[in-house]
């Protein structure tokens, strides 16, 4: 079965850092690398976001105005397995973020991890 497992949130001080993953599973190794992976996050009371979005392929990214520059998304193919590494956090960071595979459309989705920024 199609699993997308986030970990890495957890309360950070603004200005910090944090590594969030998508671990997937239900893939074949193949298949995984057709497609394109996403990074989500919703706030309370707002609607979910996209944050970031890299290519099937890897060689393409883009990025929600509000992260260029303190947030990089990478995929690792060999280990199935999508990174969103998010530095100089920002409370307006504060979120459930959610890690998405699509084709076209969103298709499978996770859980979701916490990421909170406070002091």
């Amino acid at each position: 079965q199609v699993q997308l497992v986030e970990s890495g949130g957890g309360l950070v001080q603004p200005g910090g850092s944090l590594r969030l993953s998508c671990a997937a599973s239900g893939f074949t190794f193949f298949t995984f690398s057709t497609y394109g992976m996403r990074w989500y996050r919703q706030a309370p009371g707002k609607e979910r976001e996209l944050v970031a979005d890299i290519s099937s392929a890897g060689g393409s990214t883009n990025y929600a105005d509000s992260v260029k520059g303190r947030f990089t998304i990478s995929r690792d193919t060999s280990k199935m397995t999508v990174y969103l590494q998010m530095n100089s956090l920002k409370p307006e960071d504060t979120a459930v973020y959610y890690c998405n595979a699509y084709k076209s459309k969103p298709i499978y989705w996770g859980q979701g991890t916490q990421v909170t920024v406070s002091s």
